[in-house]
């Protein structure tokens, strides 16, 4: 009993063992787990600096540029206009002097037109023709001045949507890259639960597996040792029975004895008898009968005794038989009592056992349901989780997007009204050089 004590204490101990192990590899994999999307939450955060730190060049940049484009825009308009300046009064010199041979020639074929009055004829034109020429310069630079103003309040517009464009398709490719990693976290996270699965349930199958093993051990050694107890007390029951069997001789001599020494008492208590018997008649007969008597009285002493010896033979012949069928009786109806007592703990042995394995198997499926609830419990909580967190992802998109649009459009409409009162009217259908076209 001892040992088996040890070996259940031994199980006992082994079961203790494994769950520690187990629980230290599942504490293991559920920190390396943590690490693992807190290094992918850090990536994603650099990640996300990163595009920031791109966008805020790219902006820098596309405002450099775009400043560089209006102020090389306007250096080819001033350059332009400069042109048609010079070529426009380049015109009017040579319309003046064109003008002035005309009159020239005109006065010259009528000869009788006097000389001063020529000459204040002459004055006259120049005069009309300067001012008429300076009036054209006049307005040819105003409408220039309105040309370079209008062209560069829609050069600014032109900027302005651009820059829109631009921060749209920054906004757009920060929400999609905050989408991707969010859509890699949830994927990481649904790996990761699978593993977890995976471990949960090996390490199920290897505590029930080893608690199988051991409740089979344990009921292997519990029918060695009822069997070895069966054997142990049929044999203990043998050697009592050769013992008796031995002992039976000794015990019929005693008991043999025992009836010799009643048969010598009866013998003594009739011999007394016989003696007062014969003292009696001896008294009480004639002297002459004495002889008779005697001898009748002998008789019937020797045919008694006679008979309390075949009595004497016939009872220790009884009592030996007796004594031996009282004997194999016993030892049978001990042997019969023995089996079936044995039967009944072997039949008790193996209904506690099958109700421990029963028991066991019980458990089995009762922790198998416990842990797929678990698993489903939790993967629900998981699924509904990356619902929420895209939902709100999408809620966010949807608001960014929204207040970059009305921002935007209300710079629009402030820009547009600002333009208006400044007396432009629609800017956005100017055409402006290409670079490749200086």
């Amino acid at each position: 009993m001892s040992g088996y004590k040890r070996m259940r204490r031994q199980h006992q101990k082994q079961l203790i063992a494994l769950e520690n192990r187990l629980k230290a590899e599942m504490d293991e994999h559920r920190l390396r787990l943590q690490k693992e999307l807190e290094t992918h939450a850090n990536n994603t955060y650099i990640e996300l600096e990163r595009l920031a730190k791109r966008h805020a060049a790219q902006t820098d940049k596309e405002l450099k540029s775009a400043a560089a484009e209006e102020k090389r825009i306007q250096q080819q308009i001033v350059a332009q206009q400069k042109k048609e300046l010079t070529t426009f009064l380049d015109n009017q010199k040579k319309e003046y002097r064109l003008c002035k041979e005309k009159i020239k020639e005109e006065m010259n074929e009528d000869p009788s037109t006097p000389k001063d009055e020529k000459q204040e004829r002459l004055s006259r034109h120049k005069e009309t023709m300067q001012r008429s020429q300076a009036e054209e310069e006049s307005h040819l630079l105003a409408q220039q001045r309105l040309v370079y103003e209008r062209s560069c309040r829609s050069l600014k517009r032109r900027t302005l949507v651009k820059r829109h464009e631009f921060e749209q398709e920054q906004i757009r490719e920060e929400l999609n890259k905050k989408r991707t990693q969010k859509e890699m976290e949830h994927a990481l996270m649904i790996r990761q639960d699978e593993s977890t699965q995976e471990l949960e349930r090996r390490h199920l199958q290897m505590l029930q597996r080893l608690r199988t093993e051991l409740v089979r051990l344990q009921h292997q050694t519990e029918l060695e040792n009822q069997e070895e107890y069966n054997g142990r007390r049929q044999r203990e029951l043998l050697r009592k029975h050769s013992l008796e069997q031995r002992q039976q001789p000794r015990n019929l001599k005693t008991l043999e004895m025992q009836i010799k020494k009643q048969f010598q008492d009866t013998c003594k208590v009739q011999n007394k008898q016989y003696k007062a018997l014969k003292n009696h008649q001896l008294e009480v007969c004639p002297k002459g009968e004495h002889k008779a008597i005697l001898k009748n009285l002998k008789e019937e002493q020797t045919r008694k005794l006679a008979v309390l010896a075949e009595q004497y033979e016939q009872s220790i012949n009884d009592m030996m038989a007796s004594q031996a069928m009282h004997l194999k009786a016993e030892q049978e109806m001990e042997c019969q009592a023995l089996r079936q007592q044995l039967q009944q703990e072997m039949e008790l042995l193996d209904a506690y056992q099958s109700k421990t394995k029963s028991q066991i198997e019980t458990q089995h499926e009762r922790e198998q349901q416990k842990l797929e609830q678990k698993v489903s419990i939790r993967r629900a909580h998981l699924e509904q989780k990356i619902e929420e967190e895209l939902a709100s992802l999408q809620k966010e998109r949807t608001e960014r997007i929204k207040h970059l649009f009305e921002r935007q459009e209300r710079e629009i409409d402030a820009f547009d009204a600002e333009s208006a009162r400044l007396g432009f009217g629609s800017l956005g259908s100017l055409d402006f050089p290409k670079e490749d076209d200086r």
